[in-house]
């Protein structure tokens, strides 16, 4: 039941700049960036990247960094403004990219400086000790995208392209000839209260372009991506999925050289929006070519295709991949009903989803596309995911990541405008993220406002990140699972998981348990584990989480524990 180690662990912070440093806390449904707040580049401070830092993170992923459509006016400063009838929120959402060398003007002081803000948190980033991740959103940009910021003699996406053809080669976009867009009917942007004059229902695109989630005509429905068009790889969606990559698509340039712009700011890494939309073959291209330059910098994908996870590592040369289709969804169904769950289904997704290449799978229990674990539409409690998280967090050796306010027990409560209530914190509005607001107490970020409770989850995370980030056998060793050498033990149960990470010179036993009641079990090692670490006699463990030590007189007997409900232990010995 063994894994081989990768060579390096990181662990991941999500934020949004828009969200992480706004202090006001009016929250108005469909309220505007005067009446609800904004955070700021500036917002994130010294401090704030210092106590990220001490609670264990390696990295800080920026997202929304990008300049995006919104329904914000400002043209004062020379920025063309957007219809509102193609932006969804207020704020608008930050896959809507308007401009790929631009940031967004949200999040500047000031906004003619803003490059010059963001290059500002990139250093106070690293001279924190973090490293920074970016969005690379490639699948679909606004339909408003005119970069006014590109390098000169840069050509803008869709420049050149014939438009009279649906499909071409050497188009950026895809075409409906002949056909104008078709705003969705039912669209209210901005809520009743918000009047532009730019808002009556129509969007002058003549002719249409395909729609971001691959609606090839003029009238994308509600539910579509309405507000992104799709851009053109080489693929013929509509003759037979045709793939025309000699010679390389002009667009395929167009994106290495937007790549080549971040990672000569000083970027890190890049998320990579929606990767199974766009050709593996572009990726297995553009990402050896940024890394000739740039050999550091780091490559994630959100993919949810199992079957394709290994060519888009293999082929497609990502560094990582999202695991939201095997452990992440293994382990809410576990957090949520652990007794119509099993553990066992942990042991398929290492075992068959993501057999080979455990150590290229990000883990996470949040993020900014799915539900709060503390909202009522997940687990309704925030501790309730201990056990789910030291698993996330100790599976293997690929990336862990936590989502901002996740570490308070941010609930995400109510409808926040274009998002709704449906337990995620809004990417599309302008709000305050009210639990996570307490920790920032007005950007002292000293959590001075947080309950005990509060202060306490808080610790855990810090505990059990910095514990991941400083423990070898964790960071970087090898895997074996226990479940196997443990089902007939007296005690088992389904809502138990057992495995082992190791080194030469150190062993840590990893025992969690989803039951909502406390579980007694005496936990076996195998005898080829024993033999091959020379154990024998009494043995003392240390839960690296609490302190507290456990022992047996002989270890081939076994070690007797009891485990509390909803927790887990990482005993060293």
């Amino acid at each position: 039941m063994e894994q081989s180690p990768a060579s390096h662990k990181l662990i991941i912070y999500q934020l949004l700049p828009r969200l992480f440093g706004n202090a006001i806390t009016k929250n108005k449904f469909y309220g505007s960036i005067q009446e609800n707040g904004v955070g700021k580049f500036n917002d994130i401070s010294d401090k704030a990247l210092k106590e990220l830092k001490n609670m264990g993170f390696t990295h800080v992923w920026y997202t929304g960094i990008i300049e995006h459509a919104t329904m914000t006016d400002y043209s004062a400063y020379g920025i063309e403004s957007d219809d509102p009838d193609v932006v969804k929120g207020r704020a608008g959402s930050p896959y809507a990219i308007k401009d790929y060398y631009d940031v967004a003007p949200d999040l500047a002081v000031d906004v003619p400086n803003r490059i010059a803000e963001f290059e500002a948190l990139l250093s106070r980033t690293h001279q924190q000790g973090l490293k920074v991740i970016i969005d690379l959103v490639p699948n679909h940009v606004a339909r408003t995208y005119a970069s006014d910021k590109k390098p000169d003699g840069v050509r803008n996406i869709g420049e050149d392209d014939d438009k009279s053809k649906s499909f071409s080669p050497q188009n950026d976009f895809y075409y409906i000839p002949g056909n104008s867009l078709v705003v969705p009917y039912g669209y209210n942007p901005g809520g009743n209260e918000f009047i532009s004059p730019l808002k009556d229902g129509k969007f002058d695109e003549n002719p249409a372009k395909a729609t971001g989630n691959d609606v090839f005509s003029a009238w994308p429905s509600i539910n579509d991506w309405f507000e992104t068009c799709k851009l053109n790889y080489g693929v013929d969606y509509l003759n037979g999925h045709g793939l025309h990559f000699d010679p390389i698509p002009p667009l395929w340039q167009k994106i290495l050289d937007i790549l080549l712009f971040w990672a000569n700011k000083g970027v890190d890494a890049f998320r990579c929006d929606m990767v199974e939309m766009v050709p593996i073959e572009f990726w297995g291209w553009v990402i050896p070519k940024l890394k000739e330059s740039y050999p550091a910098i780091v490559f994630i994908g959100e993919a949810y295709n199992t079957n394709l996870y290994g060519k888009y590592i293999f082929d497609g040369k990502f560094d990582y991949l999202y695991d939201k289709v095997g452990l992440y969804d293994a382990i809410k169904r576990l957090t949520c009903n652990p007794y119509e769950a099993s553990t066992w289904e942990i042991n398929r997704v290492w075992n068959h989803d993501t057999k080979g290449i455990d150590e290229h799978m990000l883990r996470f229990m949040e993020n900014h596309d799915e539900q709060r674990i503390a909202s009522k539409y997940f687990a309704g409690n925030p501790w309730l995911a201990v056990p789910g998280m030291i698993v996330s967090a100790t599976l293997a050796t690929g990336p862990v990541m936590v989502y901002f306010g996740q570490e308070v027990g941010e609930p995400a409560e109510g409808a926040q405008g274009f998002s709704g209530d449906d337990g995620r914190t809004t990417i599309f509005d302008y709000w305050g993220v009210t639990e996570h607001q307490k920790w920032v107490n007005n950007c002292k970020f000293d959590g001075a406002q947080l309950s005990d409770s509060q202060k306490a989850l808080r610790h855990f995370y810090a505990k059990l990140l910095n514990t991941v980030n400083s423990k070898p056998a964790l960071k970087d060793g090898s895997f074996y699972e226990l479940m196997i050498a443990n089902e007939h033990q007296q005690g088992f149960n389904q809502q138990l998981y057992i495995f082992l990470r190791y080194i030469e010179n150190q062993l840590i036993l990893v025992i969690t348990n989803f039951s909502r009641t406390e579980s007694s079990i005496t936990i076996k090692l195998p005898d080829d584990l024993l033999s091959k670490f020379n154990l024998m006699g009494k043995v003392i463990f240390t839960d690296l989480l609490s302190g507290n030590k456990l022992s047996t007189d002989n270890i081939a007997s076994g070690l007797q524990l009891s485990l509390p409900a909803s927790s887990g232990m990482l005993l060293e010995f």
